[in-house]
């Protein structure tokens, strides 16, 4: 009898402990208009990329919900006096398949990351070389003295140097599939158990995160929806717990709403228009194969009066944006003050640069837009072809997907093109790097310099505002840099893009001005 008692005890602890297990098991699904391109860390350097990622692997530093670096797979670091910087890694640190980390991973991903194959290298271009002291302390040793490079490095993610190898996957690939594309190993907070590209992507939690718990998400379902209408229908039907972005029109209406909330913030992303700059010819619309006009700064100067960005504003963005003079914002280390008013919308003055430029009848060239990337950015490319035809500059407009897009820039498949950039490190020295410098694979510099735009000047201040440890002297520099910039029209910046996220009211979130969706931060109530 009391074997049969203490048998029935603990059936109805266990069946109590199921039920609490069960009560606790939270499902958080989310939805986006994009699509992660690849779940290698190290192809594409891009947000969706990168803030997907961000919770499968991490780095040496990250940034906290402040948006402040601090230590994740390195438990503290030090400058090497002016040749670099040491880092000393947390030790105990499990890859997801269970295999340990160590300073060789860190080596490997180094090496995988600066590669030429890589999206990422340009964030490599102050190394010289990377030492590995012991299995837990490893050198950065740079060309210069560097004090921002901690703050440059908050996404370069590390990846198991064994796995990596045995998969065949020891270099990134951005347009040929291979195993790190639709897998991955990392040492995040969760790891990816289901990947279906443009249908949805499922994550649950790392058991054996070395990290302090501060979620209650068992499973994490992304899918990517890229009409506007059907993400707010998924949202208030409760199919998913969260949307970003809530289409501008929507924000309003979804604020009345019971059961979820709208969160508003401003994005470090400022959207711009860019040129191409090497091209020799056109290449579409009726004036493709003649010369280039944007090679003349006075066209380029032109498209900058044309654009009415304050109406942008005010009938696409519905006042939720901020104009934008420079390739960073405001709230950005090294933005320009001085330098903060835009080129003011003057048609008339648009159509007497053209005819100052040979082109007092205007011309026909291409435009390429993505559609699923950032908020509103087909509307935007619609309403800037507009207003260029309106100074005789005929925009012929193609929208698409982000996965065909970045390919077609890459290739030179353009005459002008629509991009966002949102600095990694906070700083306007991440623009130049990226955007401005000219192009130089050796030098890892210029990756996202598309229309090849080159200037001495910003070449040769590059490298001394990467060293500069004075920050007077070092603004001084990143001032001339931007008027260098403005007065060139290399890029035409348009506004700071707006943050606006939908969740259901029991959903607890932090929304970053980097607008990468935190999971281990969220809580389902």
């Amino acid at each position: 009898m009391k074997s049969t008692i203490t048998l029935s005890l603990c059936i109805a602890a266990l069946t109590a402990n199921l039920a609490v297990g069960a009560a606790n098991a939270e499902t958080f699904r989310w939805a986006s208009s994009t699509d992660p391109q690849t779940m290698d860390p190290h192809a594409v350097n891009s947000s969706p990329v990168l803030g997907f990622l961000n919770n499968v692997y991490e780095g040496l530093v990250r940034r906290d919900q402040a948006m402040a670096i601090e230590g994740a797979l390195a438990q503290s670091w030090e400058p090497l006096d002016d040749k670099g910087w040491r880092f000393h890694l947390r030790k105990g640190v499990k890859f997801h398949d269970g295999s340990d980390f160590t300073a060789e991973d860190v080596l490997f991903s180094y090496q995988r990351a600066s590669s030429e194959a890589a999206d990422t290298s340009s964030w490599f271009s102050p190394i010289s070389e990377v030492r590995i002291v012991d299995d837990h302390t490893i050198d950065f040793l740079t060309k210069a003295p560097n004090p921002i490079f901690p703050d440059s490095i908050a996404n370069f993610m590390i990846m198991d140097k064994g796995w990596s190898e045995a998969n065949n996957a020891a270099l990134p690939s951005k347009e040929v599939e291979n195993h790190a594309t639709l897998n991955t190993n990392g040492t995040g907070a969760f790891k990816l158990v289901d990947r279906q590209p443009g249908l949805k992507t499922v994550l649950e939690p790392h058991d054996g995160w070395w990290g302090e718990k501060q979620h209650n998400i068992t499973r994490a379902e992304f899918t990517p929806i890229q009409n506007p209408a059907t993400s707010v229908a998924a949202l208030l039907s409760g199919d998913v717990d969260m949307i970003n972005p809530v289409p501008i029109q929507d924000a309003a209406r979804l604020k009345e709403r019971d059961g979820v909330k709208v969160i508003d913030g401003i994005e470090a992303r400022v959207i711009m228009l860019g040129f191409p700059h090497g091209a020799d010819a056109l290449k579409y619309g009726a004036d493709a194969g003649k010369p280039n006009p944007f090679k003349d700064q006075r066209v380029r100067a032109a498209v900058s009066h044309a654009v009415n960005v304050d109406a942008i504003l005010k009938t696409i963005m519905r006042g939720a944006a901020q104009p934008a003079s420079q390739l960073v914002s405001p709230a950005m280390r090294g933005y320009s003050a001085s330098l903060s008013e835009r080129p003011a919308y003057d048609p008339e003055l648009a159509r007497k640069l053209l005819a100052e430029a040979g082109y007092p009848d205007g011309f026909s060239f291409g435009l390429k837009c993505p559609n699923d990337r950032y908020l509103n950015d087909e509307a935007v490319c619609q309403a800037i072809a507009a207003m260029l035809s309106q100074v005789g500059i005929k925009a012929e407009l193609e929208a698409m997907p982000v996965r065909t897009y970045w390919p077609e820039l890459r290739a030179d498949n353009f005459d002008m093109y629509l991009l966002g950039w949102s600095p990694g490190t906070f700083d306007a020295e991440h623009p130049l790097r990226f955007l401005a410098s000219t192009p130089n694979k050796e030098k890892k510099l210029g990756s996202w310099n598309f229309g090849d735009f080159s200037n001495i000047a910003i070449d040769s201040m590059l490298p001394n505002i990467q060293s500069e440890i004075d920050d007077g002297k070092r603004q001084m520099m990143l001032d001339h840099s931007a008027k260098v910039l403005q007065d060139e029209n290399a890029y035409v910046p348009l506004y700071v893009q707006p943050l606006v996220w939908g969740a259901r009211d029991n959903i607890d979130l932090t929304q970053r001005p980097d607008n990468f969706v935190i999971l281990r931060w969220i809580n389902v109530n």
